[in-house]
């Protein structure tokens, strides 16, 4: 899966800078929508290209319009009247889809668009038969949408858009497994977009690795306001061998009952465990080349605690759910801020503290720039005065945090042999006597 991250927007002072479709443009200025909150400003644009995304927003901050808008746009300008469901939005309760389905139902006036409410405790025949006639949108909880796909009465397959919202809340009230059958259901060629109020949550990346396809990220929420329990540190290295005698110090200094090292592939994985274990540390490894019963293997040493040190590669990051680990280490500088996201989210679980470290050198200084810019903070410097090397960072950096010029390169110019032109004619009249000219007077 492919991961980006969407960097901020201009920002939009009206609605009409989205050109959407001119019976929602009505709407809104009919209802006072004038300005565009920040989410808003930032995804309704990025939807509008039919991506997926995962959009982090606190409640209350305009996310309902911010998918609402984009997709009413999508299938009005898209007409087609016998697809049946063409845009499905998930919500945990009914309550919170009783409030979207009378937003969209205000946004929908003057079209000929219609939206359908399917949730628990109204009339179940009634909503069988509005799924029978085409209705293009509708706004659902799981458990009546399960139902329903039991009496094979729920079209999704020609499904457009399906909408996530409040995805941690529904995490939280245990309706995961109930997603993903939903979602298998629906066409593989939709957009699929997931909105939380929260990155944090143990299990929302996770969700939207199984059902985002090459999905974006649009992150609004500080990481600095959501992790007060995480202290996220950095410390500056010379290179690889002086970030092995780092890692061998903290693992030895740092208090902890387990703890979890980061590495970018299984060969630095693998080269990293051998020497850890030689200094004394009780360490071992995890990454994608191990049978499924080495891996149950080594995680039943990382929980009874026979190792308390667990090298890995993102795999770990992905899956692992083991309390009890209280500082990660990347000895790499992950790839981009979601990997980044996912590794410390296996530390300060369930508001307990926790220390991330990473160990950057000269050549990863950008990419630990860009991921502080994505999360919108900044890392502690940290100096183990026992260690301390010669690099201490660029001397001159852009707005961005980037090294200034960091991606020029002096390469040496390699002088080329003259080439000599071999003619064919030369090469027949190797070895043989040249005749005399014409001009030739012998003396």
């Amino acid at each position: 899966m492919t991961e980006t991250i969407v960097t901020p927007t201009i920002p939009l002072t009206n609605f009409t800078n989205f050109n959407l479709h001119s019976a929602l443009q009505e709407t809104l200025i009919k209802n006072g929508f004038e300005t565009p909150t920040l989410v808003q400003q930032r995804a309704i644009p990025a939807i509008l290209t039919r991506k997926d995304f995962l959009v982090s927003s606190k409640t209350g901050s305009g996310k309902t319009l911010a998918f609402l808008l984009p997709t009413l746009h999508h299938l009005l300008i898209n007409p087609n009247y016998y697809a049946g469901v063409r845009a499905l939005v998930l919500v945990p309760t009914r309550e919170l889809a009783q409030q979207i389905f009378l937003q969209c139902q205000q946004l929908l006036e003057g079209t000929s668009l219609k939206v359908g409410l399917v949730t628990g405790g109204e009339d179940f025949k009634k909503q069988q038969n509005l799924l029978r006639k085409n209705t293009p949108i509708v706004i659902a909880t799981t458990g009546r949408v399960l139902e329903l796909l039991t009496l094979d009465t729920a079209p999704f397959e020609n499904l457009e858009t399906l909408i996530l919202d409040e995805a941690d809340r529904m995490l939280d009230m245990g309706f995961s497994d109930d997603v993903l059958t939903i979602a298998k259901q629906c066409s593989e060629n939709r957009q699929t977009l997931l909105f939380s109020a929260t990155l944090t949550h143990i299990g929302v990346l996770k969700m939207a690795d199984k059902l985002l396809k090459h999905y974006e990220l649009i992150a609004l929420n500080t990481l600095r306001d959501e992790l007060p329990h995480i202290q996220q540190q950095i410390v500056l290295a010379d290179d690889n061998a002086h970030k092995q005698q780092l890692l061998a110090w903290l693992l030895k200094n740092e208090t902890f009952e387990k703890a979890l090292v980061f590495s970018n592939s299984r060969i630095q994985a693998t080269a990293l465990c051998d020497p850890l274990r030689a200094s004394g540390v009780r360490a071992t490894v995890l990454h994608g080349d191990m049978d499924q019963k080495e891996r149950q293997r080594v995680m039943k040493l990382f929980r009874d605690g026979v190792v308390n040190v667990l090298v890995a590669t993102d795999l770990a990051a992905r899956g692992l759910d083991i309390k009890g680990i209280q500082i990660v280490i990347n000895f790499e500088v992950p790839r981009n801020g979601i990997n980044y996201l996912h590794r410390i989210g296996r530390t300060g679980r369930s508001d307990e503290t926790g220390v991330t470290i990473t160990l950057v050198k000269h050549t990863e200084w950008n990419l630990m720039a860009g991921i502080e810019r994505f999360l919108r903070q900044n890392f502690i410097r940290r100096t183990v005065k026992e260690l301390a090397g010669k690099y201490q960072g660029p001397k001159k950096l852009k707005a961005s945090g980037k090294t200034v010029g960091g991606k020029l390169k002096v390469e040496k110019k390699k002088e080329k042999a003259e080439k000599v032109k071999v003619r064919h004619r030369d090469q027949k009249n190797i070895g043989k006597r040249r005749a005399p000219s014409s001009d030739f007077k012998p003396e």
